[in-house]
């Protein structure tokens, strides 16, 4: 008798074999390629809070009201195929409840329109594709993908430049954990505009360059550690006025200590958030542990089942092999050729 391997032991071996070498491309292919961040985005963002701000109605600075920031987030797709980048047009607009709805963004205390060009693995500033203005550091709309527990330069776009935002620990955000990072803004000269002299203590001219200065009272932002998505926003924005040369703030425009994402916007950034690292989770980790674990269970079953085989009939051989049968199968058939020679 001889051994042979069964189609249930080499299924079993080659769906083993099959799964080992799809889980390091899982874990070491595709998911690396799967951390792109998206260019179909569409996201709307809402910053609310109390603060103080020029009223061009009253000229004077009104104190103790209702402000919201409304940031809108729109992926240009044909212009990042094209390129190969993360292109995102975002529209910031700054509110009263007289300006609200941000429908007219013309009527709103401040308005800026930019354009953020980023390379999508690393999310680095790409300079490229009509960017506005230029970008530096390392994170402003979102974080780089996984997160690390450092520090990380991030921009201030009315800084015009980057600011030091520490890790601070982690922070729950209606219930999803996220990684802490904060940070502050001295006051800095940010740029000049044109205004009546007697706004910044200087009655006897008539217009004049006054000094717009700008600080940040306190920025803290919560991020999800796998994708880098914000799930919220705490800023606390001081844009002022100087007299030329001056040394004190003359004119506060505008004044918060706190404004912070809207319940519902930290509703729906932990959302996407949870989703994305989820779909990353199962493609960087569960599918290739998972698939691992189970190739290796079922192509050491498979092997063992081949080794051991299952038995079979032995080939017939053509040769007349005396030593392969039995003492009384030779005398019988010597006996019948002596009997067939003597009738012969």
């Amino acid at each position: 008798m001889r051994r042979t391997a069964s189609p249930l032991s080499l299924a079993l071996l080659g769906a083993g074999v099959f799964l080992l070498v799809l889980a390091p491309m899982l874990a070491w292919y595709v998911e690396p390629r799967a951390k792109r961040t998206p260019v179909d985005v569409d996201v709307t963002t809402v910053f609310t809070g109390k603060g103080s701000y020029f009223d061009t109605t009253e000229i004077r600075t009104v104190s103790d009201r209702k402000l919201t920031i409304t940031r809108q987030i729109r992926g240009d797709v044909a212009d990042s195929e094209k390129s190969g980048r993360a292109v995102w047009d975002v529209s910031t607009s700054v509110d009263t409840d007289a300006t609200l709805p941000a429908a007219d963004t013309h009527n709103s205390l401040q308005w800026t329109l930019e354009r953020w060009v980023t390379d999508r693995r690393t999310n680095e500033p790409v300079h490229c594709c009509g960017e506005k203005p230029a970008f530096d550091g390392e994170a402003y709309l979102k974080f780089p993908f996984d997160v690390q527990k450092r520090s990380y330069r991030w921009w201030d776009n009315t800084l015009g430049s980057t600011v030091r935002l520490r890790f601070a620990g982690t922070r729950k955000i209606q219930g999803y954990e996220g990684y802490r990072f904060t940070g502050a803004v001295e006051p800095a000269r940010t740029g000049t505009r044109l205004v009546p002299g007697r706004l910044v203590g200087l009655p006897e001219r008539g217009q004049v360059l006054a000094e717009e200065w700008y600080a940040n009272h306190g920025i803290e932002l919560v991020v999800d550690r796998r994708t880098g998505r914000i799930v919220n926003a705490v800023i606390g924005p001081r844009k002022t006025l100087r007299a030329p040369g001056g040394k004190r703030d003359k004119v506060v425009l505008l004044d918060s200590r706190r404004l912070e994402f809207t319940p519902s916007t930290q509703r729906a950034q932990v959302a996407l958030a949870s989703s994305d690292s989820k779909r990353l989770k199962l493609v960087g980790e569960t599918l290739p542990m998972g698939g691992g674990g189970a190739g290796a269970l079922l192509a050491a079953a498979g092997a063992v089942f081949v080794v051991r085989g299952r038995k079979g009939p032995r080939p017939s051989s053509h040769c007349d092999d005396t030593s392969a049968r039995t003492g009384p199968e030779i005398v019988t058939e010597v006996s019948s050729r002596i009997e067939q020679r003597a009738e012969n």
